[in-house]
């Protein structure tokens, strides 16, 4: 049984906390301001535990940094991830993420491990430069 990890806790706290899908730099500055000895590395490590224990999401955003959002956070939601400023935003479905597995499963024969769906695309933002 793994240890009771206060940095984790509270990194824990600062995700469930946020919407903006914080980086790992930003969770670790986050962190640093409640506990001032507390290490990169140590934020780094906690954040590749809680993925494990599928407490937070990693969002690959693949023009910059990966992004983190809590699990429990909203209803069930989504991804879309702007392909020029790798900002994340979330969208809400009411599809039925098991059908949709199901029918993958049969059609190809492959066992999903993981799902969810995540759309890239352009931001209103980026759209204007």
């Amino acid at each position: 049984m793994e240890n009771y990890s206060k940095q984790r806790e509270e990194i824990i706290e600062i995700i469930k906390g946020l919407y903006n899908h914080p980086t790992a730099e930003e969770i670790y500055f986050l962190t640093k301001q409640k506990d001032p000895a507390v290490s990169r590395s140590t934020v780094y490590r906690n954040l590749k535990v809680l993925v494990e224990k599928e407490m937070i999401t990693q969002i690959a955003v693949s023009n910059g940094p990966d992004r983190y959002d809590y699990k429990e956070n909203h209803e069930k939601h989504a991804h879309v991830i702007c392909v020029k400023c790798g900002e994340v935003y979330d969208y809400f479905y009411d599809f039925d993420i098991t059908e949709m597995k199901n029918r993958i499963a049969t059609q190809i024969g492959v066992e999903i491990l993981e799902d969810g769906v995540t759309m890239k695309g352009i931001c209103h933002s980026c759209k204007k430069i």
